[in-house]
């Protein structure tokens, strides 16, 4: 993740100087995401597996609190700060992206784990998103199956890097004709309907990973998944059975 970080036009050894005699410079871009990056609220919500290292990140041992994200509210209003942990089916999808949307601004996301990135080994399923990023922004990406809990604390770390580095004048919530609500999709016969938010995420013109694995791998008989649009089968007639011979036309039998 690229950004660039806030320059104070004074040295920062002029600043512990000043700082040891009692005076202290700073900058309202330095208060105010000092304030945010502070007290990050995230959301209790989880999908999958990646659910139970997010609650082990919340326990004693880990200890997000010390991070000031110890706060998981249970309402998407009292939260900035969604984790999206475990993977995520098309079925969850629309739920995903409705939380997202009633979240407070500013608000983040983080992906935590191999499935809610790319699908993870579920890539190939009919039921599975191959990444949430189709459809919301993501800040951070936590790769690994599943990701542990020092991980997801890096990666808080990370994106408290990216909040230090805003500046309050040019944030996107405080602009003009913002779109921060997003598409919510509908689960069709075939799949999401759309695909994803073109404002979000564009699919690629080659699909590289069928170039270096090869074509999804085939259970069974089944080569291609059945068609829901196509009509019922009619059963099939049964065949007319011969028949039956009278005594008259009845073969003689050996004693005669």
């Amino acid at each position: 993740m690229a950004f660039s970080k806030n320059k104070s036009q004074v040295d920062d050894g002029l600043k512990s100087e000043l700082a040891k005699k009692g005076i202290v410079i700073t900058t309202l871009n330095e208060l105010y995401n000092w304030g945010r990056r502070s007290s990050i609220w995230p959301m209790q919500f989880g999908l999958a597996c990646c659910a139970i290292e997010m609650i082990a990140t919340a326990c004693a041992r880990y200890d997000i609190a010390r991070f000031g994200a110890e706060l998981f509210r249970a309402s998407p209003r009292q939260a900035d700060l969604i984790i999206i942990a475990g993977t995520v089916t098309k079925k969850m999808t629309p739920q995903v992206v409705r939380l997202y949307n009633q979240m407070a601004e500013p608000k983040y996301c983080i992906t935590m784990g191999a499935c809610s990135i790319s699908g993870g080994p579920f890539i190939d399923g009919y039921n599975t998103l191959r990444g949430i990023d189709r459809f919301i922004p993501v800040d951070v990406h936590l790769p690994g199956c599943p990701p542990r809990p020092e991980a997801l604390l890096y990666g808080l770390q990370t994106l408290q890097k990216k909040i230090d580095s805003q500046d309050f004048r040019k944030a996107p919530w405080y602009q003009k004709g913002l779109k921060r609500e997003y598409a919510i999709p509908d689960l069709g016969p075939k799949g999401l309907i759309p695909k994803f938010n073109p404002e979000v995420w564009q699919p690629r013109e080659e699909d590289h990973r069928k170039e270096k694995y090869g074509s999804p791998m085939v259970i069974g008989k089944k080569t291609k998944a059945p068609d829901l649009d196509a009509p019922p089968k009619q059963p099939k007639a049964p065949a007319p059975k011969p028949p039956k011979r009278s005594d008259d036309s009845a073969p003689p039998s050996k004693e005669a």
